[in-house]
C-alpha cells in the first residue's frame, strides 16, 4: 500500500506529447498562389483582328469610292437631252454610299479599341464594346451590299414583267464601277463577320 506523501512519477515519450499537442491546435491552411491565365491565346485573336480591321477598312472605303465616282456620260447627245448616269440618279446607290462611308469611319475609329485588345487580352470591356458595335456595322454593311447588289442586277438584267429595261449595255463603265463596289461590301460584310466571331471567342476565354 502506498502511504500518503509518495509520490509516483511516470515519464511520457517527447513524441507523445507534440501529437498530443498538435492535435490541440488547427491545421494551417496554405493559400495557394493564383495560377496565371495563358495570355497568348487572346493576344493572338487580338492581332488577327487587328489585321481583318484594317483591311475591312480598306474595302468598306474602296466600295464607297467606287460607288460614288461611278459616272457616265454617253458620247451622243442633242442639244436638249444628254444621256448619263450616275450614283446620285438612284437612291438605292446613294444610301450605299452613305452606309459604307459610315462603316469605315467606324472601322477607323476602332482601330485603338482593338490595340487595347491586343496590350490587354483579357480586358472584357473594350471587347464586348467591339462586339455590339460590329453587330452594328455588319447589319448595316449587309442591307447597303444587298440593296446595291439587287439594283446593281436590274441595270445588267431588266425586268421584262415591269417593263425595266437593262441599261449597262449603254453605260457599261458605270455598271462596272457599281458591281466592283457592290463586290467590295459583301468582302467588307465577310471580314466583320469573322471579327464578331473572334471577339465572340475572345469573351468566352476572358
Amino acid at each position: 500500500m502506498m502511504k500518503r506523501g509518495d509520490y509516483t512519477t511516470i515519464d511520457v515519450p517527447e513524441s507523445a506529447a507534440r501529437s498530443s499537442s498538435s492535435k490541440e491546435k488547427a491545421p494551417a491552411m496554405v493559400a495557394a498562389a493564383p495560377v496565371p491565365r495563358p495570355t497568348g491565346w487572346n493576344k493572338g485573336l487580338a492581332i488577327f483582328d487587328l489585321i481583318l480591321r484594317i483591311s475591312a477598312i480598306v474595302a468598306a472605303l474602296a466600295a464607297a469610292a467606287s460607288m460614288g465616282t461611278s459616272e457616265e456620260t454617253l458620247p451622243f447627245f442633242t442639244q436638249f437631252f444628254q444621256f448619263q448616269a450616275g450614283y446620285d440618279d438612284i437612291p438605292t446607290f446613294q444610301f450605299f454610299v452613305i452606309a459604307m462611308a459610315i462603316v469605315g469611319g467606324y472601322l477607323v475609329l476602332s482601330l485603338p479599341f482593338s490595340i487595347v485588345c491586343m496590350v490587354r487580352p483579357h480586358a472584357a470591356g473594350p471587347r464586348l464594346l467591339l462586339l455590339i458595335s460590329d453587330l452594328v456595322a455588319l447589319t448595316l454593311t449587309t442591307a447597303a451590299g444587298a440593296a446595291a447588289a439587287a439594283m446593281s442586277y436590274l441595270a445588267h438584267n431588266g425586268n421584262p414583267n415591269a417593263n425595266w429595261l437593262p441599261f449597262c449595255q449603254q453605260f457599261g463603265d458605270f455598271c462596272q464601277k457599281a458591281t466592283g463596289a457592290v463586290v467590295g461590301s459583301f468582302i467588307a460584310a465577310v471580314l466583320l463577320s469573322v471579327m464578331v466571331l473572334i471577339s465572340t471567342v475572345a469573351l468566352r476565354r476572358v
